[in-house]
């Protein structure tokens, strides 16, 4: 440990994360500090080094588009934080009953991305304890890994609100639900400056 804090790496899967907002219908929190929230997630004897956000590029429509992207580039204005990009398909799906066929919007590589940097940083030795913001099942097997590698290293799973995973939470140190009120205290303001000054708004959808 460093200075006698415990380093804290957060890993946030961000569609996990947003559709769980999206099915509470909290709008007002999509305009997130991610880092923020991280901080406000960790105990105090603890210091947060990095936060690693995954998601991906929405394709369609434009004006969803238009809100991640103004989103994404309000993350970016973010010191030690990370992006990291899967690939979002849009995937035909015809009902056998009535012949229609509709688009379905899917992400794809969040959990290995995930996966890869929360082992590539244990063995590297860069967190005592990593906070993992996702309810992916997928992703029990590298935090059993890192577990058994890696046995003074502690796994913390914060759930998105409405979300829950009890692999994920037999796998991990401890969990937790993410409560309204850290979301509350972890909105970005309502206008964001950029490095070069330019003025980044909540979309007014969000609010």
């Amino acid at each position: 440990m460093m200075n006698n804090y415990q380093r804290v790496i957060t890993y946030v899967d961000g569609f996990n994360l947003y559709f769980s907002l999206k099915d509470k219908d909290w709008k007002r929190y999509y305009w997130l500090n991610v880092k923020k929230l991280a901080e406000n997630l960790i105990k105090p004897d603890q210091r947060l080094i990095a936060t690693k956000y995954f998601t991906s590029r929405v394709k369609k429509p434009v004006n969803k588009q238009k809100r991640q992207t103004t989103f994404i580039e309000a993350l970016e204005t973010l010191d030690k934080f990370e992006i990291y990009y899967g690939k979002y398909q849009l995937n035909p799906r015809k009902c056998r009953k009535c012949g229609y066929t509709e688009i379905v919007p899917s992400e794809k590589m969040t959990d290995v991305n995930i996966a890869t940097e929360l082992l590539s940083d244990a063995f590297q030795d860069k967190f005592d304890t990593a906070l993992l913001i996702s309810a992916d099942s997928d992703l029990t097997a590298p935090l059993n890994t890192v577990r058994r590698l890696f046995v003074k290293k502690r796994v913390v799973i914060a759930f998105p609100p409405a979300r829950y995973s009890s692999d994920l939470a037999k796998s991990a140190n401890a969990h937790f639900i993410i409560g309204r009120n850290k979301l509350a205290k972890s909105v970005f303001p309502e206008e964001v400056i950029k490095q070069d000054g330019f003025t980044l708004k909540r979309p007014p959808s969000w609010q």
